[in-house]
């Protein structure tokens, strides 16, 4: 895992990394998105699309819609060698990075009900529960989760806790 954190990197997701990005897609969701829906959605201006990389290989990536002042997180996935490194978390700050930085105020996701861990996660950004789409998955409900005012300094403090606890990346 250290070694996973002292080489990471991060840097926009191309259409090169669709094979990669596929192969992580499917072995993470039980309904995985498809070449042409990856291929759709870095065609959007108004989406932000990175990969994490440790020594070449892709370990990570997340995926952000922004409409209007509201920044969408459309996807996340980790390689499962690489869970619990605080990837997922780093994913995170570098979607609210780029959100931030086109403008949003608020962040926005649906999460399986059932994924009680990736709920931790982004509870951890400030997230709150507001609601369920009931059967938004073909075999779950999905909650759906808000972070309101991201562009204030309380949760710029917030963000800036959250890098102090991670490992320095050296």
């Amino acid at each position: 895992m250290m070694a996973l954190l002292r080489s990471l990197r991060f840097r926009p997701m191309t259409f090169a990394d669709i094979p990669d990005v596929i192969v992580l897609e499917r072995a993470t969701y039980p309904q995985p998105w498809s070449e042409a829906i990856f291929r759709d959605e870095l065609s959007q201006p108004n989406r932000v699309y990175v990969v994490a990389e440790s020594e070449g290989e892709m370990v990570g990536f997340a995926g952000l819609m922004l409409i209007e002042d509201d920044a969408h997180v459309t996807t996340l996935a980790v390689k499962t060698g690489a869970r619990k490194s605080g990837l997922g978390t780093r994913l995170m700050l570098e979607l609210i990075a780029a959100g931030l930085g086109r403008g949003a105020r608020n962040l926005t996701l649906e999460v399986r009900a059932t994924n009680e861990g990736a709920q931790r996660l982004y509870q951890r950004f400030g997230m709150v529960s507001v609601g369920v789409r009931k059967h938004y998955y073909r075999d779950d409900d999905a909650v759906i989760m808000w972070a309101t005012d991201i562009d204030q300094p309380e949760y710029g403090a917030r963000l800036d806790e959250i890098r102090s606890s991670l490992e320095v990346v050296s």
